[in-house]
Parts: structure tokens; sequence; C-alpha cells
């Protein structure tokens, strides 16, 4: 049997940087369509990260570190074949000669209707990587909703997309009472646990995945988005680990060089944190954002190693490695077998 199935893990994800021109910018290089493009300013503080989607639309953007409802930018005006097109001068997407990242997914286009669930659901399914972007129109009543996979999603963010205050709700295989469980991506707030109004306590299945009642993320007649992530060996690892306050942190066992990383502390208040390999190309990794805030990029602490087969954790700070504090990570990365993304090298 094969490692991985997935030979070029950079036609999937990638995570391309890029300068602002202050005029139209067209953003190449990206390898595919990004179905989904996540964009953040590395330079300017208070700049929100945007989300775009091709189901939802190009120009049509949601924030991680807020509960906005969805809106639409001028600025974003297209999602291309090897990447997308910025424009103006605003400081989140293209200020003159300030620098953006942009993390970039492949889907399966604009998406078709999907009759699994109870709810019909309009889903962008990418089954060799494990992604796939799904719409649905709330009803209030406990539901189920087609995500298109075929595999069972390790992880689910769903945002309300036309009513503000709708928080991001993610669900997460790792955390500590399963579908009980929730967390938010906007907040830094730790899980909430025992509550069934989100997910109904019910697992993900490789066809569905199950909605209570909450309004923030079935409310009747709203529109939500959700991205799903199922595992693939030698691309993607959705895991947990437990920290030692130690500069000799826990090895984290991916099976892949990580191209990008996002953890949380789950059990306490702290920041969701986000590396990749491309703004810290060598060891100790440092340059970070946090998905729940608008901060410019952090670059001052070095947190931890990207290795040929996981993470290695190398400082003792609770955002990373409390004692006892418990944390929950999403990395995709480079496979082993045909490797073709340019690695983190050691320092």
């Amino acid at each position: 049997m094969a490692y991985t199935t997935i030979n070029k893990s950079s036609e999937h994800f990638n995570t391309k940087l890029y300068t602002g021109t202050g005029s139209s910018n067209a953003i190449t290089g990206v390898g595919f369509q990004p179905d989904l493009v996540w964009l953040k300013s590395r330079d300017i503080s208070s700049t929100s990260h945007k989300l775009f989607d091709v189901v939802r639309g190009g120009s049509n953007f949601i924030e991680t570190d807020t509960t906005d409802a969805e809106s639409s930018s001028g600025n974003f005006t297209s999602i291309d074949s090897d990447g997308f097109t910025v424009t103006g001068t605003n400081g989140s997407y293209n200020s003159s000669s300030d620098k953006f990242t942009s993390w970039n997914w492949k889907a399966n286009g604009a998406g078709s209707t999907n009759y699994d669930g109870s709810i019909n659901s309009t889903v962008s399914a990418n089954t060799t990587s494990g992604f796939s972007i799904v719409s649905y129109t709330g009803t209030g009543s406990n539901a189920t909703v087609g995500h298109g996979l075929g595999s069972v999603p390790k992880m689910i963010i769903v945002k309300r997309r036309t009513t503000s205050g709708g928080s991001w709700v993610v669900y997460n295989a790792n955390l500590s009472t399963g579908a009980s469980s929730y967390i938010y991506l906007q907040s830094a707030n730790a899980e909430g646990n025992n509550y069934t109004p989100y997910w109904n306590a019910t697992n993900p299945t490789s066809s569905v995945f199950s909605i209570g009642t909450n309004a923030e993320v079935n409310n009747s007649g709203d529109t939500f988005i959700a991205y799903c992530f199922a595992e693939k060996t030698g691309f993607s690892k959705f895991g947990s680990y437990v920290g030692n306050a130690s500069t000799d942190g826990s090895f984290l066992y991916t099976g892949f060089k990580p191209a990008f990383l996002i953890f949380k502390r789950a059990d306490a208040s702290d920041g969701w944190q986000m590396m990749d390999n491309k703004r810290s190309t060598f060891n100790v990794v440092a340059s970070r954002f946090e998905a729940d805030a608008s901060s410019a990029e952090y670059t001052s602490i070095d947190w931890l190693d990207f290795v040929s087969n996981g993470i290695k954790i190398r400082n003792s700070s609770g955002g990373i490695n409390a004692s006892g504090g418990t944390y929950i990570f999403m990395a995709f990365g480079q496979s082993l077998v045909g490797s073709n993304n340019v690695p983190c090298t050691a320092r």
C-alpha cells in the first residue's frame, strides 16, 4: 500500500506571499485555482483576516477575527486559474509595498447540490486531499448536512453568513467531549464542552455532519458556510498534545514536513497560532499570526521546529507549551514520498 495518495501536496494547498502594488495586482504561482483564499497583511496591524471562496462568490469575504456577517469587497476582484487578483490601496489586500500572506486550498470549483443530509447543501469537495466547502440554509431543527468528502471529517468550521454576531463554531475530534465540545475560531477562549445544540452530540460520518438547534449553526432561514477537513496520510494531520513547560517540548508526529500549522490551547484562553514554511524558511520557526486577532505578523519568539516527519516544540510559554495544558492542531505539509515542496531547513 502506498504511504500517501498525494504525490505533490502543493497541488492541493499552498502558501503564497506577495507585495502590494496599490493598483491591479494579479497574484500567480499558487499552482492551482484556489477555491478557498485566506488573506492577511503581514505589516499592518488592525487588518482583519479575509476569507474568500468559490461557493460564496469571489468578492464575498468573512473574517476569522470578527463575528461580522459576510460582506463584499471591490478590492478582491477574482479567483483565477493560478491565483487571484486584488486591486486598490486597502491595507487588508494590496497597499503599496506592504507584504501579504495568502493560504490557498483546492476544492472542486463552484460546487453542486448534495442530497446526503436532511438539509440539502451545495458542496465543493476535494476527496483526494480531504477538504470541502459546504453552503447550507438553516432550519432551526436538529439536522444533518452532506459534506461530500467520502471520509469522516476531523475538523469542521461553521460561520453564519447572513447575520452579524455569529461565532465561528469549530468541531474538532480531539476536543474533550467530542461532538459535545466546541471552540470558537474568532476567540482565544477555551473550549466549551458537554453542550449539544451545536453538533447535536453526534459525531460526523463519512457523508454528513450533524447540527443542533443553536442559531450560530442552524438559525432558520439563515445561510451558513462550513469548511470541512478529513485527515489524509502524508498530507494533513489533526491532533492534540499535552504541554510540559520545557524548551525541550513534545514531538508531534505528522508523517510529513509541515508547510502550514494552526494550533490552539483548548483548556485555557490563548490565541489560535498560525505558522507556515514560506514566512519562516528556517528553524526555529518564529513568524506567526493569530487567527482570532487583527494584529500584524509576530516574529520575535522562536516557538518550534518543522522537521521531516513532524513538529518539535521549542518554547515553554503558555500559548504553546504550558505544563499540563491541552492543545489541538491542524497541519498540512509535504509528503515524505515524492517530495516536491520547498522545505524548512535547519539553522
